[in-house]
């Protein structure tokens, strides 16, 4: 339970401050299939927008929370300044690309009135009706045209479900409104007292059609199933493979008692039809509720609809001081008083965070009693900080000797190289040299050379036609076509001048 909420992570990019630019790289993966893009790559994309290396920032974010992963394709490049562009490579992961689909439908339609797409649930009966009385034939059904059937029968009926949940959604946003006007009562009276009675009409006729099709072809469906994965696996096969897939709607027997738990009562808890009838009993109420509330406001009650709008006119009109003492004079709320006191240093709280939200300041003790800063007794001594010195230098050494690993592996990796795959250590120790003999080559050069005496390594290039030197790292593979690489222990003077 705790790994699958793990997976909830990847919706943190939607509500951070800067989403806007975490949805506009989003956007640039989901638009092409089997996007394969790096940091420059999105920065060209995104019309400079954004600098490359906040793009870069990003996506490591991005990659963290599961919305995106590294690309595992070998990196071709045919000089250092091409290598460094086009490295670090990602792709969409399948959570992140259904989360960024989920987040444009909400920005595009979340405060939308959705139509019930009614006319499908006589496709639903109809279709439920045909497949029934094939599968009852001797011989049974083809088990092609059986998944045909299948498939259009689920992607109507998800289609009519999904829009019946949005639309009593909305009426449910609406409907209990305590601030309707006459105009908008009369405009949600008209959409409930026709278009809601037109859906449960439409239910209360398919209903018992779509209950007695399912009851018929209930017996038979293991069998029908079972038949229709013995023609056209799908992807069952992967299964073998422990990869979780999620099967097309109903290819499995869960999918027909969703199915029949919308029409039928198996539990005691209600259908949906029945919360159907519920749900629009409900929404009648609450408009008997409205239309109450608008009788008491006509004949003198306690709505203060009128006064307030006047209010708010006066708000409109008025500039800020006058707005000011307009506010205290309505509402009796006068402004705060705020104590400014400087923050911790290890807390970073946005700007736009509330007071009421946000962490408490902790005021020292000699502030609130004599309230001065001015600091009693003997001045401290310095700070003794031979602790962090050791530390640091406890750090320092233990880089020194991951160098010096790093380096033995390169020299111990210089006959065989194209052999094996190097540590993250020796992947970056190579890099380095690498960068440091082409900085120091002439742009047509026949060969380059960058050591590091402390570390005891060289690393030469040797240009050499039809040659195409490869290193496996960690990170990928690096391909240098046209290259020889010759690594080895550097020349130490001493050295030299004994020879």
């Amino acid at each position: 339970m705790e790994g699958d909420l793990e997976r909830l992570t990847a919706y943190t990019y939607l509500t951070v401050p800067d989403r806007a630019a975490y949805i506009a790289i989003m956007r640039v993966f989901t638009s092409t299939l089997l996007a394969d893009l790096s940091a420059h790559d999105l920065a060209d994309r995104l019309d400079d927008r954004f600098p490359v290396e906040t793009v870069a920032a990003k996506l490591d974010a991005l990659t963290t929370w599961g919305n995106l992963i590294p690309s595992s394709r070998p990196v071709k490049a045919g000089s250092i300044r091409e290598y460094h562009r086009v490295r670090s490579r990602y792709q969409l992961s399948a959570l992140g690309e259904r989360i960024q689909r989920q987040a444009d439908e909400i920005l595009v339609n979340a405060d939308a009135a959705r139509e019930v797409s009614r006319e499908l649930l006589a496709l639903v009966a109809r279709g439920l009706a045909e497949l029934e009385e094939s599968s009852g034939r001797p011989g049974g059904i083809d088990p092609r045209e059986a998944l045909d059937r299948v498939s259009t029968l689920f992607a109507q009926f998800g289609q009519f479900a999904d829009s019946v949940r949005d639309f009593y959604a909305y009426l449910g946003q609406v409907i209990f409104r305590y601030d309707l006007d006459g105009a908008e009562f009369t405009g949600f009276k008209e959409l409930l007292l026709d278009y809601a009675e037109t859906i449960t009409d439409e239910v209360a006729l398919f209903a018992p059609q779509i209950e007695a099709s399912i009851q018929g072809l209930w017996p038979r469906l293991p069998a029908l199933l079972r038949s229709i994965d013995a023609t056209d696996q799908g992807l069952a096969a992967l299964q073998d493979a422990d990869v979780r897939i999620q099967r097309s709607r109903g290819r499995e027997l869960d999918d027909w008692a969703g199915l029949r738990a919308w029409f039928f009562d198996d539990t005691g808890q209600g259908s949906q039809v029945d919360q159907l009838r519920d749900a629009t009993l409900r929404a009648l109420q609450a408009l008997l509720a409205n239309a109450k509330r608008m009788i008491r406001s006509a004949g003198g009650g306690l709505s203060r609809r009128r006064d307030l709008i006047r209010l708010a006119q006066w708000f409109d009109r008025a500039d800020d001081a006058t707005a000011h003492d307009l506010f205290v004079a309505a509402f009796g709320l006068y402004g705060a008083r705020h104590l400014g006191v400087a923050p911790d240093t290890d807390q970073d709280v946005p700007a736009t965070t509330s007071w009421w939200d946000g962490p408490a300041a902790r005021v020292p003790v000699a502030l609130k009693e004599r309230g001065s800063r001015a600091p009693r007794g003997r001045t401290a001594g310095p700070e003794d900080y031979g602790d962090q010195r050791a530390r640091l230098r406890e750090q320092a050494e233990e880089e020194a000797h991951r160098q010096r690993a790093a380096a033995a592996e390169l020299r111990a990796a210089g006959p065989r190289l194209g052999d094996v795959r190097l540590s993250g250590s020796a992947t970056r120790l190579f890099l380095d040299l690498l960068a440091r003999s082409l900085a120091a080559a002439p742009p047509r050069f026949d060969d380059a050379e960058a050591s590091d005496d402390d570390l005891d390594v060289r690393l030469s290039l040797i240009r050499t036609a039809g040659a195409a030197a490869v290193i496996h790292g960690v990170d990928g593979d690096l391909v240098l076509d046209g290259l020889r690489v010759d690594l080895g222990a550097a020349a130490r003077p001493d050295m030299e001048a004994a020879g």
